[in-house]
């Protein structure tokens, strides 16, 4: 795309999408007072009452842990070796018990967290966040930082040597993305389709931005949109200048791109792309090599920690502070542990920052049924 038509793009795409916590403390009064309008036999039983109110507390025994969700836009064994390093942090510094898991579909993280109201908290993208807000009043509580950024970008990518050099090239064209309920990978590119008149071809929905970039690799479609997040440098710095035309690994240094002692992807000597294809380099080492970015969409809000909306206030606060220990304090380990969703910190946020996304939901008649 020329550089005015892309912008004419952004332009219009941001009247849709740029139309952009005290707790509850537990009660703790003794029973004294109770004790002298009744009888000394009755006190014990209000006592047995209270350790099994803090038996039944989410997260107090193994048997009934919280409930930690991700959704699946990589697969769930990458998910899973991170979210146990989670795991481990968390009950080692809140006493608290976690159990992980990865739901089939960002629908199914939506259903589950739904319906387990009290117990359950959820790593989720803006569109998910939003309709599961609407849906039974999931609480947003932080968001994650990629580098300093709180915000990432939808990218379109294609085979390194295909003809496709514009978004209006995509007309016709057969087209992959992770999930219907990805906000990155489908609906701000539906939003962007929908602005410009285009119309792609097939569509692949292929079950996560690692197999929307292996969908692209391999064949299996013409173009595919996925997450971007900057590249950075051995010091983790980003080294993109924030033009959508040089969100791409430079020109120079596309060839020398390779897996380095540590399985990282490293372009030159201190280029390390972030983007989603990044996520299949063990699989395809030469991805980059194979696989190009066309443009990004403007910026969309980054992804969420949630709560089911039932969720203890107290413990809210206590998993909030020690995940923010956790990046600030062990960085290393923070990023390991999020390493599939290139997190590399947090930082608190409110329902209004998800306004815009609220507002393009709107304007494309989406729903909790096009979650697929």
């Amino acid at each position: 795309m020329k550089r005015r038509a892309l912008w004419a793009l952004v332009a219009v795409l941001a009247l849709v999408i740029a139309a952009c916590s005290p707790s509850d403390t537990e009660d703790t009064t003794t029973t004294s007072e109770a004790a002298e309008a009744t009888t000394t036999t009755e006190a014990p039983a209000e006592t047995t009452t209270t350790e099994e109110e803090m038996v039944d507390t989410p997260g107090s025994s193994p048997d009934n842990p919280i409930n930690v969700l991700f959704v699946p836009s990589v697969t769930a064994e990458e998910i899973i070796a991170g979210g146990d390093v989670l795991k481990q942090n968390l009950e080692a510094e809140t006493g608290l018990f976690f159990e992980v898991n990865v739901p089939t579909s960002y629908a199914a993280v939506l259903e589950e967290m739904c319906a387990s109201p009290d117990n359950t908290m959820g790593f989720i993208p803006a569109q998910a966040y939003v309709l599961g807000s609407d849906k039974c009043g999931i609480e947003v509580a932080l968001k994650s930082l990629r580098f300093g950024y709180t915000e990432y970008w939808t990218q379109f990518i294609v085979p390194r040597d295909s003809d496709i050099e514009s978004i209006q090239d995509l007309e016709g064209r057969s087209w992959a993305y992770p999930d219907t309920g990805s906000t990155s990978g489908f609906l701000v590119p539906s939003g962007i389709f929908e602005s410009l008149g285009i119309t792609p071809g097939e569509t692949v929905e292929a079950g996560g931005h690692s197999a929307t970039a292996q969908a692209v690799y391999d064949g299996s479609a013409d173009f595919g949109t996925t997450f971007f997040s900057p590249a950075v440098d051995s010091e983790r710095t980003p080294l993109w200048d924030g033009d959508p035309n040089n969100a791409d690994v430079p020109t120079d240094l596309v060839e020398s791109c390779a897996l380095d002692a540590d399985g990282e992807i490293v372009c030159g000597d201190d280029f390390y792309p972030r983007d989603a294809r990044r996520n299949i380099r063990e699989g395809a080492p030469d991805v980059i090599q194979q696989v190009r970015i066309v443009t990004l969409s403007d910026p969309i809000p980054n992804d969420t920690l949630s709560y089911s909306p039932e969720f203890p206030a107290e413990l809210k606060d206590t998993i909030n502070a020690a995940l923010i220990a956790f990046a600030d304090n062990d960085p290393e380990g923070f990023e390991t542990a999020f390493d599939a969703y290139s997190w590399s910190g947090v930082a608190s946020t409110n329902d209004a920052e998800f306004d815009s996304i609220r507002a393009l939901l709107d304007a494309l008649g989406f729903g909790e049924d096009d979650l697929g």
